[in-house]
């Protein structure tokens, strides 16, 4: 089963961006192709895959001394990349 996963990460201190640009290379190395945006992360797959790799990518964010709140929104049969409304 293929799915989609949109996530928005919130570090909580001031240096913010190095922790979320962190968190988009362990996605790539982790084989997952993320496609972002202002806002959020993008990343589809089959879902296994999609998971296993995202709880990789996760924990290692979490491992840090810093506090982290990341949103999850998850769609079953994801549209292609490709599609605008």
């Amino acid at each position: 089963m293929k799915v989609g996963v949109e996530i928005s990460m919130y570090p909580l201190h001031k240096d913010f961006e190095k922790d979320i640009l962190e968190f988009i290379q362990n996605l790539k190395r982790l084989g997952l192709k993320p496609q972002t945006n202002g806002m959020s992360t993008q990343v589809f797959g089959e879902i296994d895959e999609v998971f296993l790799n995202l709880n990789k990518a996760m924990k290692a964010a979490f491992s840090t001394e810093n506090q982290i709140v990341f949103n999850l929104k998850v769609l079953n049969n994801p549209l292609p990349s490709d599609f605008s409304l």
